[in-house]
């Protein structure tokens, strides 16, 4: 099979290469998905730069998100599962071979049926973002009726976190830093779209919420909104943090503050959250589909031959969107 590879961590350009390997076969409990589209994260660009980590494997497949058909199964999964259309998440996830390639072998449970409506490139898309967005927003109970402010409305998991918060009822305000994001923003659903560059964004949260505040806020840099977050913070509301830009990113919580709104801080990262947790996302995010509520903005599609084009427009910083490989022309 073709796939994307790497011996060695660096730059994109430096280190991915394009070559052929084995098949991979399903072992018991697992899957064979041939993929039609690759989903490419963040923590892909980490991984392969040594962000956290060396080299765990001598040799990686990396993307850890994708969708496709599955063709082949392991012992103890059913027959009936061939042919099923899925996505699939932490392909990658302790293991050496991920989803930039012609096939990859996963877990049963890591590959969720896909919509009949739902096309590959959305399929691709959930993952990291969908399910980093419900743990953010769902681990403290209903959004129903809830006030919910999501920075970076306009980001992959921001969008995401957009989408699941409206599918559930809830009233949504939303941080962007460019005009251009805005219209990004109000599209996903948001009602309420504010531009930390120009506006004082608690003022405007204090009046559209009659002085009530924000039971849950979902973070992209906490380290900089810390203090912003806390000000529009209703009390009893929690703080959900799910990134950081640098390994040695280290914040103070001043304490009283704190302690006075009753604030609650939640960090997300989504290879440690509970399997009962993704269990309980996957029902969601099901649904969330089905009612034609979850619509992300793809921002970059490439052919697998030229994955480190995709690595290098993220890192930069250079798509607004989701970025994908397309494995099947």
């Amino acid at each position: 099979m073709r796939a994307i590879y790497y011996d060695r961590q660096g730059a994109a350009d430096d280190v991915l290469i394009l070559g052929n390997l084995p098949t991979p076969s399903p072992k018991a409990g697992d899957v064979l998905v041939r993929v039609h589209m690759s989903g490419v994260n963040p923590t892909d660009m980490k991984a392969r730069t040594g962000f956290s980590s060396a080299m765990p494997y001598e040799r990686i497949i990396p993307h850890q998100d994708g969708a496709g058909v599955i063709e082949a199964v392991g012992m103890g999964v059913p027959a009936s599962r061939i042919g099923e259309r899925v996505w699939i998440f932490e392909a990658q996830a302790g293991r050496a071979e991920g989803t930039a390639a012609d096939y990859v072998v996963v877990p049963s449970a890591n590959a969720v049926p896909l919509p009949a409506t739902t096309s590959y490139e959305i399929g691709a898309s959930l993952g990291i973002p969908a399910l980093t967005a419900h743990r953010c927003l769902f681990a403290d109970g209903d959004l129903k009726g809830r006030r919910v402010l999501v920075h970076g409305g306009a980001g992959v998991v921001g969008s995401a976190a957009i989408h699941l918060a409206k599918w559930a009822g809830a009233w949504v305000a939303t941080t962007v830093r460019k005009p251009q994001h805005e219209a990004i923003a109000r599209e996903a659903g948001a009602d309420l779209v504010l531009n930390l560059r120009g506006e004082d964004v608690p003022a405007r949260i204090r009046d559209a919420t009659a002085g009530k505040g924000i039971d849950r806020i979902v973070d992209v840099n906490l380290v900089e909104n810390l203090d912003l977050d806390l000000d529009c913070l209703a009390n009893g509301g929690v703080i959900s943090s799910y990134a950081m830009r640098d390994a040695a990113d280290e914040s103070s919580i001043p304490l009283l503050r704190a302690m006075i709104a009753g604030a609650v801080f939640r960090f997300v990262y989504i290879y440690t959250v509970p399997l009962s947790a993704k269990q309980a996302a996957i029902i969601d995010i099901t649904a969330c589909l089905e009612a034609k509520a979850y619509k992300p903005v793809i921002g970059l599609i490439v052919p697998l031959h030229r994955t480190a084009d995709s690595h290098t427009a993220l890192e930069q910083g250079a798509v607004t969107g989701k970025v994908l490989v397309r494995v099947v022309d």
